[in-house]
């Protein structure tokens, strides 16, 4: 799939793919510090959410 991408399109997947990262990075950061339970289950859905969607922009990628 990557060969069909252009260059430009290959650099926004990968800004995505940071961002993503980030997103994943900060919800696992941020679960272990709240004591809410309710926020502490918002951040683990994020957190899966965000390793499927890494996962779906690697596919691209790959």
């Amino acid at each position: 799939m990557a060969k069909d991408l252009g260059i430009h399109e290959t650099l926004e997947l990968h800004e995505l793919l940071v961002f993503k990262n980030t997103c994943l990075t900060k919800s696992a950061t941020l679960s272990g510090m709240a004591q809410d339970n309710e926020l502490k289950q918002i951040l683990a859905a994020d957190a899966t959410a965000s390793k499927s969607e890494i996962q779906q922009l690697q596919g691209f990628l790959s």
